[in-house]
């Protein structure tokens, strides 16, 4: 198993008012976020983002961390499993130009509104069946991504990533170290199926064979 390690030290940390958004969600809201569609992106913020547009704020202080953390170059290529709209790898290939990348995302409205200059590079996908060949990106990245899927499912994606990258990979998921943690998680959450404590997602990550690097998403 990889590090336990928060490569997104850097990116910036929003108040959340946990207890307040748990209050305020419903089932139907949870249903329309689990689509992934417009509402999700660019509708009411009690079903998602709330507008998901481009702020070089948020990645452009992470990209170094995953230089340095990873040594990309130019000759590298990296996957992102979960791309939304392609807004990290658009800062990746301007802080490395000429370096390779790939974006995969479930949702086709995503993928349909995604950042200009990526849209070459980005694609409709499963992350339970990436469309690459074995060892085909030097990093794949996945970001509060895989967690969306059921158990059994979110194994299988562990396992594809393991399948296509060339041993160096990346993700975050939701996760909870104690009560009172997995209580506001259950509130925040808007679409995560499989949220686990720290420990059991290790065993997890073993189970599955999944050897990369990972970190906590907790609110």
């Amino acid at each position: 198993m990889g590090q336990e390690i928060d490569l997104l030290v850097n990116y910036p940390k929003t108040k959340r008012d946990v207890k307040d958004r748990g209050a305020s969600k419903t089932a139907e809201d949870r249903a329309i976020a689990r689509q992934f569609g417009k509402e999700f992106f660019d509708g009411d913020r009690r079903h998602g983002y709330g507008g998901f547009n481009y702020n070089p704020r948020f990645w452009q202080p992470v990209i170094p961390t995953f230089k340095e953390h990873f040594g990309l170059t130019q000759n590298s290529s990296v996957l992102d499993v979960g791309c939304g709209k392609g807004f990290m790898l658009h800062d990746l290939n301007e802080a490395i130009p000429g370096i390779t990348v790939k974006g995969i995302d479930i949702s086709e409205y995503a993928i349909v509104h995604a950042i200009e200059d990526m849209k070459p590079f980005v694609m409709v996908a499963d992350a339970k069946s990436l469309p690459f060949k074995d060892k085909s990106y030097d990093v794949v990245i996945s970001i509060n991504t895989i967690h969306n899927l059921e158990r059994d499912e979110c194994a299988q994606a562990l396992q594809e990533i393991e399948r296509v990258s060339r041993g160096r990979s990346f993700i975050t998921v939701d996760a909870y170290r104690n009560d009172e943690e997995r209580v506001a998680m259950e509130a925040w959450n808007l679409t995560a199926k499989t949220m686990m404590h720290v420990d059991d997602w290790k065993k997890f990550f073993v189970e599955v064979g999944y050897t990369g690097d990972h970190y906590w998403f907790i609110p």
